[in-house]
């Protein structure tokens, strides 16, 4: 089995090289870390103080990073004076968030899943205890560390509706992969039915909750009391904030705010499309729309009056910081059929939270709060009628109709937190075992 694996991707990547070739010609993204992917174990990592006991995280970019982060502290602080925690990435945004949460010399690109591209890591870190964030079942890398003496265990798992048919059809031959892992520690009792059915060992399968809910808010960015003042000096609010916006949501949540101002003059819209390559088409949209509109990348919020306009949020990594302005705020990537994205960032800031229909990568959050009654969820319908329904969403809100909601969604957060301890305390029963 492991030999026509290796034997696929062995195709794979040569059928890809021209392809990837290009990419690395044109975008500096897809060169970043290809030695380090290759089985080159960096000098920062490999001259590092080795420690007595190994710890390698892999989190594949940065909603696993900032998920683990808190994971790794409880580790770090459980006693085990010799103990070092690695972390590996794929992405390369989750490679700059670990090395500034973790520092560089405990954090590398993860290597290609063959052989000679895992040996040589092996062989410096000599994990002990190996740790894979949500859903990274890599063969050949389970096998490797697993012969190499390490306990393995894949914690805040989960498995996505998309996922969950194409792992079904394969399960005859995922049960002898993940029969390599000692301790699954899945998000929620579904997501246990889920991997028992794709063929986890049902005795290695414990629930210990969602990391997520233990992330801390965003460290406060400059550009919040920036913009908090910017507001303030203008008489705006009240402040609605729309993230990860993708499609005809970025049309339905302009045309929502433009009816808005009818009723609330001074409101304040915080846009954050999903996609760089779509803020020039945002920007004139809400231009052509007759909507004042700020860029983030050349306002000046020391200067500009931004009561009754929008601030497009032109740049990477503030937008979760500034959802703590809102006093609601819409999730994007769910009135389209993109899946959504985390509610739990606003929901942090005790920020009440708007979303559409499709939320299915984030399936068992939204239902927590769903039967919390602690968000409110748009109906499917046709993108002309998405605007009516979010300014109606929105309204109930700012007239307080909704004001249940936040209490509710307190209650959510509240009674979900522990899922760190829980994981860390039974990754160092792993450990015990280990050593």
């Amino acid at each position: 089995m492991y030999f026509l694996y290796s034997a696929a991707l062995v195709l794979t990547f040569i059928l890809a090289t021209p392809y990837w070739l290009f990419k690395m010609l044109t975008g500096g993204k897809y060169r970043a870390g290809i030695a380090e992917r290759l089985g080159r174990v960096p000098e920062r990592v490999r001259s590092a103080q080795p420690g007595d006991v190994c710890v390698w995280i892999h989190a594949v970019s940065v909603g696993e990073v900032l998920a683990v982060s808190q994971l790794v502290n409880e580790l770090r602080g459980a006693g085990e004076e010799k103990l070092r925690i690695v972390v590996s990435t794929t992405t390369t945004t989750g490679q700059n968030l670990a090395r500034e949460r973790f520092g560089a010399e405990n954090v590398f690109y993860f290597p290609l899943d063959f052989g000679f591209c895992m040996r040589p890591y092996m062989r410096a870190l000599r994990p002990k205890l190996v740790v894979m964030a949500e859903t990274e079942f890599w063969p050949n890398f389970l096998r490797k560390a697993k012969r190499c003496g390490a306990k393995l265990a894949v914690v805040n798992a989960r498995i996505s509706d998309r996922s969950l048919p194409g792992y079904r059809r394969w399960r005859g031959i995922l049960s002898r992969v993940l029969d390599n892992v000692d301790l699954f520690l899945a998000q929620s009792e579904e997501d246990k039915r889920r991997l028992i059915e794709i063929g986890a060992p049902r005795e290695r399968v414990q629930v210990s909750g969602n990391l997520k809910f233990d992330v801390k808010p965003p460290a406060k960015l400059p550009i919040v009391e920036q913009l908090r003042a910017a507001i303030a000096r203008s008489g705006g609010g009240p402040v609605i904030v729309a993230g990860s916006t993708v499609g005809s949501e970025d049309r339905a949540v302009l045309t929502m705010f433009s009816r808005l101002l009818g009723e609330f003059p001074n409101a304040v819209l915080i846009l954050a499309p999903r996609r760089p390559e779509r803020f020039d088409e945002v920007a004139a949209m809400a231009q052509a729309m007759s909507l004042r509109t700020w860029r983030r990348s050349v306002a000046d919020l020391d200067t500009t009056a931004v009561s009754g306009g929008v601030l497009l949020l032109d740049s990477i990594g503030e937008l979760g910081s500034l959802y703590q302005l809102g006093a609601c705020a819409f999730v994007g990537g769910s009135l389209e059929n993109s899946g959504g994205h985390n509610i739990l960032e606003p929901a942090g800031f005790g920020v009440p939270v708007i979303v559409g229909p499709h939320t299915h990568n984030f399936r068992d959050i939204v239902g927590l709060f769903r039967r919390g009654d602690a968000l409110i969820e748009l109906p499917q319908g046709h993108p002309e009628q998405d605007a009516e329904t979010l300014h109606a969403a929105v309204v109930s809100i700012l007239s307080k109709q909704a004001s249940d909601k936040l209490a509710h969604m307190n209650e959510v957060m509240r009674s979900q937190r522990g899922a760190t301890a829980r994981t860390a305390a039974a990754l160092n029963r792993l450990l015990e075992e280990a050593q």
